[in-house]
């Protein structure tokens, strides 16, 4: 199992620095370790709101909501704080000496009438995907832990390993045998290392690459119509992407829920070179993470049509340089604003950024 797309087009589009839009608050005990990696959402009042994981002293992290200020230029330029919408108040978001519900992406969907929000709880095996959803963005249902179906092809239990950077399609997709499904981009880390020491990494039959890539699974329409609780029952997992390029020689994973263009689905990724002390959970050494972007076919999001071959923004200002993490550019989300897109990002695991996504 491969996924090479180095002969591919590249992508037509640009980032280009708009500001920084949400620092930590002196005082806020919620956000002593930063502020970053957003999700977004439009609420019924019609207003855009940022939904940025807020870091506690401990590495404890929380969702808040904070209402998105734009200028008269049509530039965000702000937030106004509404409070924390997620917190780990489960036993599952929650370890010995670790707790956090992380890094949240949020895709609305009109077929649901819901935004449905993918986030990492950080708990007592480290960081698994779980679910919520919302019609306002301020209340939130938790769906619980995802699972995801055995499958026999790659002779692997995907349950096993920790997991990051989730982010449902915004619209149904067909899935590999034809039906009608909502899709969601993960990203699956092979090193069972971090649970039980020696163990090391199990690759699933086929794959021949132990970095980090982005995969896509399903879930019938049909079945969440049923009961939304299925939406946690995921299967027919099939590998999107690897890594390909000098500045994600590390790993990939997904960014903001995929938006459609012209040529198909526009997904915003993130691109990771540098080394590790051991294993991917451990403390990272001269890393750096760039935005880049890939578009995925309308009809089958798990091929890839166009893909760039050199970041679209890379870690360059002292706000992206300098923070927790150094050298981080990291996106999360992406919003409309009169006709501009805007795709905003984590800066050096500390702060939040904004850029406008244009085409080349």
């Amino acid at each position: 199992m491969t996924s090479s797309t180095s002969a591919l087009p590249t992508v037509p589009f640009t980032l280009t620095r708009a500001g920084v839009i949400m620092t930590p608050e002196d005082g806020n005990e919620f956000e002593a370790e930063g502020v970053l990696n957003p999700a977004s959402g439009r609420g019924p009042d019609g207003e855009l709101y940022l939904l940025p994981r807020l870091v506690a002293k401990g590495n404890v992290s929380r969702v808040g909501l904070a209402k998105v200020i734009i200028g008269d230029d049509g530039v965000p330029s702000g937030v106004e704080r509404q409070g924390v919408v997620l917190a780990p108040d489960e036993g599952w978001e929650r370890g010995l000496n670790n707790a956090g519900t992380e890094d949240p992406r949020v895709t609305w969907v009109p077929s649901l009438g819901r935004h449905l929000m993918t986030y990492v709880a950080y708990g007592p095996l480290g960081p698994r995907l779980a679910f919520a959803h919302s019609e306002d963005l301020r209340t939130w249902d938790r769906l619980g832990p995802c699972h995801f179906e055995y499958q026999a092809d790659l002779s692997m239990d995907l349950n096993l390993f920790a997991n990051k950077d989730a982010v449902f399609f915004p619209e149904p997709v067909n899935d590999p045998d034809g039906v009608p499904s909502y899709a969601l981009l993960h990203r699956p880390m092979w090193d069972l290392g971090w649970i039980r020491e020696g163990e090391g990494e199990h690759l699933p039959a086929g794959l021949d690459d132990n970095r980090p890539g982005i995969w896509i699974s399903y879930v019938a329409v049909a079945d969440v119509e049923r009961d939304i609780l299925n939406l946690v029952h995921l299967r027919k997992h099939k590998l999107v992407a690897l890594s390909e390029f000098p500045f994600e020689e590390l790993k990939i994973g997904g960014g903001p829920a995929p938006i459609r263009v012209d040529e198909g689905w526009l997904l915003i990724y993130h691109g990771v070179t540098g080394s590790m002390e051991k294993s991917a959970f451990d403390h990272q050494r001269n890393v750096n993470y760039s935005a880049a972007a890939m578009i995925l076919d309308s009809d089958d999001p798990s091929i890839v049509i166009a893909r760039s071959d050199k970041p679209l923004l890379a870690p360059e200002t002292e706000d992206e340089i300098s923070g927790i993490v150094p050298n981080v550019v990291f996106p999360t989300a992406i919003e409309k604003i009169g006709e501009q897109l805007f795709v905003f990002y984590g800066m050096a695991d500390s702060k939040i950024g904004v850029a406008r996504l244009d085409r080349a």
